[in-house]
């Protein structure tokens, strides 16, 4: 560098909510989709939404002029951010560029929705967390260069307001350790194998951000904590010692903070980044323990993450403060009270839930109380503990009122979920429930289904609204559900779909409409968290035992089923995915929980079959998020999430035929669990990555009904015929047909009836062209 390290905070935060209080940035550029919001007005929209956080950050106490408010904004997602700023761009979207070459708007958005026949980008889970993420594309082909000046811009506009950010950036390993090979790269061909290419146009990042006015970045290296990438750790942490050695090198660039969030930094990457030339590091402290000290560090700031980034409870901050003054034994020239990882995972502001128990929301801490929490700790690195004596004995008041409260322990659940036994979680014999199941239901070959939702109208929210407010009394808002369910039955049968789905126009959410039935959970107002894109959600708040105080889904259910001779399925969310897209109590283990709400769901399961309904979707695609990122913790987690589904669904008789959906699961690396299951059939993602996963199916043996979603239903396209009569054909070629249903990749919920009823009925003519052209295997 040309010149010292510029200071550092004694607090910061490694991100912020970015969609906006009220979903703003949502609105715009869903707007910007519909045409009806150009360019310009869009780019003005997240402007204020950036100026706002930036005062909002400052005002709660993070400094103007010290680099510690960070500038994480990103109209879709931050890994295909830095994917398009190293210019890789899939071919399929090269038209796309501008004159210059320079990546707009427009191929953003059309890498991550598609556009026309061309497909997007693949997208899948960020490490351990429902966040969503495309998957670069990256081959021996792909040419990189300094596509995008949006990072720059974006430090020049709060240089311009009087602000010092700290641009964040998805760090060169972790974007090729995520990306995926193109379609033109040669078998075995590793994206990591063009760190050196990538690393010098990040070179170039970085003397722009500097030109802009950034004195630090900061560079995300998740990967660098994961067992679970293809990449081994010792590759990894190799790779960064290549990586940084060469930005660092680099003249009049800011000074770099690798931030490693989501569970310790592996021992190899922690070694190699403490002797680095990086100006400082940013750990988690909150899932990994204190690492060793390292004499590296003396010259160095080190961001300790004491703080917790993805849950939304108040906990101990007398517990932070220890791990935080455990950090400051390591040697580190500066040390920084931090959050654990980016604030993007929790809703904004506690303060915005007036609905919420006010015993409850003492126990609470979402972003902008959380940034109030690294303030305090801060202060106390600067003054001494006695400073914030009374913030760390409120703090834990509030932990021991949590412990105390009614609700907390339910005794009656505790004596059921103590009085399980192993065989509670045993089903059954395959062949019996297979001959039940195929006399009961007599479905074709290749039988169609979706998922469970269609499409969430503008005139079933604004009803919704309206008796939330009381304008419309409950006979009448059920009333119009039921003619929605007609409606939706009506239009299944005439597109021929073989087995059908009421549409759930009742659930505002798949996990908050169970949470609102169930006891031991809240629901929030304005807690919305980015799912992926422009799509947000409002994750309950699991504070207690969890019991099903009467049934949830039953009548709906029957009403549905009484309109059409063809079997309608029964939909649950299961317990490992209410777990994973709410925030969960942690003060009992994941699997503790996890039973209680299993046995809520065995319950319904009882009475949905008692009404007579046939075949019941217990839906689990987070399973695959919660996987841990450390190898060693991944059996446990997986026997227990297992266990859970089993118990839920043991209880069914041979004939009900028991359904799961999977989102966005590398198959091959949780097989024996998705087969230890024990559903019968199981639906899973398959379109985006062209049913590359119907192979992994075939090779493992499994016997179950599988459905690989045959389309996409995160982009607007519609599929051809062709395109999806191609994937069947492949799944008839690696599979036995018997095993094969056909379906798209996901609920219908976020779509539109038109692209829809089109998509759908390119599926059933596939189908029906692959069915007459194949014949039943022996």
């Amino acid at each position: 560098m040309t010149a010292p390290t510029p200071a550092f905070a004694s607090g910061t935060i490694l991100g912020y909510p970015r969609i906006g209080r009220r979903r703003e940035l949502k609105r715009a550029v869903e707007a910007h989709w519909a045409g009806a919001l150009d360019e310009a007005a869009l780019e003005q929209t997240a402007a204020q939404l950036r100026r706002a956080t930036r005062d909002r950050l400052a005002t709660r106490g993070l400094g103007r002029g010290d680099s510690s408010i960070p500038e994480a904004f990103s109209y879709y997602d931050q890994v295909l951010d830095a994917a398009l700023t190293v210019g890789a761009l899939p071919e399929r979207f090269a038209h796309l560029r501008e004159p210059d070459g320079a990546i707009g708007l427009r191929a953003l958005f059309a890498a991550a929705r598609g556009e026309g026949a061309h497909a997007p980008l693949e997208m899948t889970k960020w490490f351990d967390t429902n966040y969503h993420y495309l998957v670069p594309e990256i081959g021996p082909e792909t040419t990189f260069s300094l596509a995008s000046d949006r990072f720059a811009r974006q430090v020049a506009e709060a240089v311009a307001d009087g602000v010092t950010v700290r641009p964040v950036v998805v760090g060169p390993v972790t974007l090729l350790a995520l990306a995926k090979a193109t379609d033109a790269a040669p078998d075995g061909f590793d994206p990591l194998s063009r760190l050196d290419d990538v690393v010098a146009v990040y070179a170039r990042l970085l003397s722009s951000l500097r030109a802009a006015g950034a004195e630090w970045v900061q560079l995300d290296e998740p990967a660098l904590v994961s067992e679970s990438l293809p990449a081994a750790p010792a590759a990894l942490a190799d790779a960064a010692e290549r990586a940084y050695a060469t930005l660092t090198a680099g003249e009049d660039r800011p000074a770099i903070l690798v931030a490693a969030g989501y569970g310790p930094l592996s021992a190899a990457a922690w070694e190699t980044l403490s002797r680095s030339d990086v100006e400082g590091i940013a750990i988690d402290l909150h899932r990994g323990g204190t690492p060793d000290a390292h004499a590296g560090l003396a010259d160095k700031v080190l961001v300790a993450g004491v703080v917790d980034g993805r849950n939304v409870w108040r906990g101990d901050l007398r517990g932070a403060w220890e791990r935080l003054d455990a950090a400051r034994a390591l040697g580190a020239a500066h040390v920084a009270a931090g959050t654990s990882t980016s604030l993007q995972h929790v809703p904004h502001d506690v303060d915005d839930e007036p609905d919420l128990d006010p015993r409850l929301r003492s126990w609470l801490a979402f972003a902008d109380q959380k940034v109030d929490q690294v303030v305090t700790l801060a202060r106390g690195l600067r003054s001494g503990a006695a400073a914030i004596a009374a913030a760390l004995d409120a703090a834990s008041e509030a932990l021991d009122d949590r412990r105390r409260a009614p609700g907390v322990a339910d005794p009656a659940v505790r004596a059921r979920t103590a009085a399980l036994s192993t065989a509670d979680a045993v089903r059954g014999d395959d062949a019996e429930r297979a001959a039940a199941q195929d006399a009961a239901l007599e479905l074709p070959a290749l039988p169609t289904t979706t998922i469970g939702s269609f499409p969430q109208t503008g005139e079933i929210r604004r009803a919704r609204a309206a008796h939330v407010r009381g304008e419309i009394d409950t006979a009448a808002y059920e009333g119009f559900l039921r003619d929605e369910i007609r409606r939706v039955i009506a239009l299944q049968e005439e597109l021929g779909l073989d087995v059908l789905v009421h549409g759930e126009p009742e659930r505002n959410d798949m996990v908050q409409y169970f949470a609102e039935h169930l006891d031991g959970f809240a629901v929030t107002r304005n807690g919305w968290v980015q799912s992926y894109g422009s799509r947000a959600t409002r994750p309950s708040i699991l504070w207690g035992d969890v019991s099903r105080p009467a049934p949830i889904t039953v009548d709906w259910a029957t009403f549905a089923q009484s309109l059409t001779p063809r079997p309608v399925k029964g939909m649950l969310t299961g317990p490992v995915t209410i777990l994973a897209w709410s925030f969960v109590r942690d003060d009992q283990p994941l699997s503790a929980t996890a039973d209680q709400v299993a046995l809520a769901l065995r319950d319904e399961i009882a009475d949905l079959e008692a009404a007579g309904i046939g075949i019941i979707q217990v839906d689990e695609p987070a399973l695959r998020e919660l996987l841990p990122l450390a190898v060693a913790d991944q059996a446990a987690y997986l026997e227990w999430s297992v266990t859970s589904f089993r118990l839920a669904t043991a209880g069914a008789a041979p004939r009900t035929q028991i359904h799961t959906h999977l989102c966005y699961s590398e198959f091959d690396v949780v097989i024996d669990a998705i087969a230890g299951l024990d559903a019968d059939v199981t639906s899973i993602e398959a379109a985006r990555s062209r049913g590359s996963v119907i192979t992994d199916i075939a090779e493992s043996g499994f016997a179950h009904g599988v459905g690989p979603g045959v389309y996409d239903i995160h982009s607007p396209r519609v599929p051809s015929v062709g395109e999806i009569t191609a994937l069947l054909e492949r799944a008839a070629r690696e599979l036995p047909l018997r095993q094969i249903w056909v379906n798209p990749d996901c609920g219908l919920k976020t779509r539109g009836y038109d692209e829809t009823v089109a998509s759908l009925r390119n599926m059933v003519d596939a189908a029906g062209s692959v069915r007459a052209s194949v014949s039943v295997p022996v």
